[in-house]
């Protein structure tokens, strides 16, 4: 998904936007930052292909590698979860099986809560990255995003973002910090075995990133994310993670 700002969001002159990790709008820096941008060397068709066909090799093996840690991740034993949890949603309060909607799956997104008036831009980026759920929902997944945050607040940053997506809030409950991520954000994946609910996998950091579609698209691209932890060519544009 390309960067886009919003009129109110346009840098003054001789400005640049500065992105964080997920694509998100944090601030400004120097037009003349990064400047000089190096390319590729240019070599002819049957070179390209050479290199290309080598990289591929190393495409496939991490696939493959890919595939094993799929395998090894159906493979997790579960425990138990808690259902006692009230999150407050649009439709009244709702219980942990509540939000499977029906489905025997459920992926939570626990989205950060920084207080009032004060948003993620990470968990704001990786909301964004959201699409439609309809793919889960056929294959008896629902996706739900929880915070901390009251539902108020939650309801006026979706309407203001203009999010479809499930958001419901865990305020006044211990769903965070029985998920062990009180402060933070964290992805869970649950089960559902009549009326008891299981958690079989969970991830953060790096974990939820490799999820975005914009990363995933950036990594295909020459000068890739542009963030100052990647190991690109002497020249790349590059920029500090979180702006």
């Amino acid at each position: 998904m390309a960067k886009t700002v919003d009129a109110d969001f346009a840098p003054p002159a001789g400005c640049q936007i500065r992105w964080c990790c997920c694509g998100v709008p944090t601030g400004l820096r120097p037009a003349g930052h990064n400047r000089r941008m190096e390319k590729p060397k240019i070599v002819p068709a049957e070179e390209w292909q050479q290199d290309r066909d080598e990289l591929l090799k190393a495409e496939k093996e991490a696939t493959r590698t890919l595939d094993a840690l799929a395998a090894q991740r159906r493979r997790l034993p579960m425990v138990k979860f808690g259902n006692g949890y009230a999150f407050d949603t649009p439709a009244g309060p709702k219980s942990l099986l509540d939000l499977f909607d029906g489905r025997g799956q459920l992926v939570v997104y626990q989205f950060m809560d920084n207080g009032p008036d004060d948003y993620c831009p990470g968990c704001t980026g990786f909301t964004n990255n959201i699409p439609g759920l309809a793919g889960l929902a056929e294959s008896g997944v629902t996706w739900v995003t929880v915070s901390d945050m009251p539902l108020a607040q939650i309801e006026a940053y979706k309407a203001r973002m203009g999010w479809t997506v499930p958001f419901v809030s865990s305020h006044g409950t211990s769903f965070a910090a029985d998920c062990g991520v009180s402060g933070g954000f964290l992805l869970s994946v649950f089960l559902r075995d009549g009326a008891d609910v299981y958690r079989t996998y969970s991830t953060t950091a790096r974990g939820v990133d490799r999820l975005l579609f914009v990363h995933n698209i950036l990594d295909l691209t020459p000068y890739g994310r542009q963030q100052d932890w990647e190991d690109s060519p002497p020249g790349w544009p590059q920029h500090p993670t979180y702006g």
